[in-house]
């Protein structure tokens, strides 16, 4: 059974009247990453820096290691902290970087030598170790401020939105390389961060915030195909929404669901009948149907006219206006096949279990 690490109990924080964390509530297992995701101003990074001790909560209790930390100041806590903007020493090399912390420990001159050594090795930048934080990239800036934090072998590793400060395609190769290097030093790792790609590319779990709140936790599949709340689901990923009222039966797992579109199946859910209620479908969930193509009997069906299109590589992104007046999009693999003109009448088909409903 895995050692619990880092436990938050009811953990509250204010800042006079407005509350900036209410009632926090989890735990990080040894060895795992886990992402507090959410919105600028949703409570994330108050709720990493209660645990960092660099603000004191109002209620609740933190443990890290087994140890609460009511009065434990921040430098006795075993942390490892990576910031937003790495925070290096611009007048010390790679090598008294990644060493600061075991110096003012008070390791051993041999010991540190080693420890940087091997820091530098698990992160990639062996001969490295002479440079100034100026003459590095950003991807190996940020590699250093992980090493540097990880060198102390902290009990657990505090990371604040460490990808932000690079740009789109530089973010998207070391998300991986994060997690690798992460994973490699069983890291227990708390990652803070606005980008749903990085927290589910990078966290064997995630937490969605929003105004001071948990609003659901579990993994990236599980957040993204099964969302509790309109908010979670549209912060994880892009959504296609449809109101209505839920009708009879369509089996034992199905239900009718009634809308300005037409008519769908979807999962029969908890919502009683009648009540308004809301579905979803993701983009990439959509098929447009091809001009030949007779209807599927089972899926539902939507019509529309193409607005736009957008070519995007590896996707395809089309915008249908729907007879209601709505807009939808539609994404598909990009597969070589032909782009519909604007204007052109579509046909959108999609599967009932693919309806996400929101009571």
């Amino acid at each position: 059974m895995a050692r619990t690490v880092l436990e938050l109990r009811h953990v509250s924080k204010r800042y006079g009247s407005a509350p900036a964390a209410i009632d926090i509530s989890f735990s990080v297992q040894s060895g795992q990453i886990l992402a507090l995701l959410g919105p600028s101003g949703c409570g994330k990074t108050t709720t990493l820096r209660m645990i960092a001790g660099f603000v004191e909560p109002d209620e609740g209790s933190i443990e890290i290691g087994g140890r609460d930390m009511r009065d434990v100041r921040p430098h006795e806590r075993n942390v490892g902290l990576v910031f937003q903007d790495y925070a290096l020493f611009p007048h010390l090399t790679v090598e008294q970087n990644v060493g600061y912390g075991l110096r003012q420990r008070g390791d051993a001159r041999d010991d540190i030598a080693r420890r940087v050594s091997e820091m530098l090795s698990l992160v990639h930048l062996e001969g490295f170790g002479d440079r100034r934080p100026a003459g590095l990239s950003g991807g190996q800036q940020q590699r250093v401020a992980v090493a540097r934090a990880m060198a102390i072998t902290p009990e657990v590793m505090l990371l604040d939105e460490p990808l932000s400060a690079l740009d789109a395609k530089l973010r998207q190769e070391l998300r991986f390389e994060l997690k690798q290097i992460l994973q490699a030093a069983h890291c227990t790792t708390l990652i803070v961060t606005h980008d749903q790609e990085e927290a589910m590319s990078l966290a064997d779990e995630i937490i969605v915030m929003d105004h001071g709140r948990i609003l659901q936790q579990g993994d990236a599949a599980a957040i993204y195909h099964a969302p509790r709340t309109r908010i979670v689901a549209e912060f994880i990923g892009r959504t296609n929404w449809f109101e209505g009222k839920l009708g009879a039966a369509v089996g034992p797992e199905f239900r009718e669901f009634v809308t300005a579109e037409g008519r769908f199946v979807v999962p029969a859910g908890a919502a009683s009948d009648g009540g308004i209620v809301q579905f979803c479908v993701r983009p990439e969930r959509l098929r447009i149907l091809a001009a030949d193509e007779a209807a599927v009997e089972g899926l539902n069906l939507v019509h529309g006219k193409l607005v736009s299109a957008a070519y995007l590589g590896s996707e395809i992104h089309h915008a249908v206006v729907l007879d209601s007046g709505r807009t939808i999009i539609c994404v598909e693999q990009n597969r070589d096949q032909a782009i519909p003109a604007v204007g052109t009448p579509l046909r959108i088909a999609f599967r009932p279990v693919d309806c996400i409903l929101i009571a």
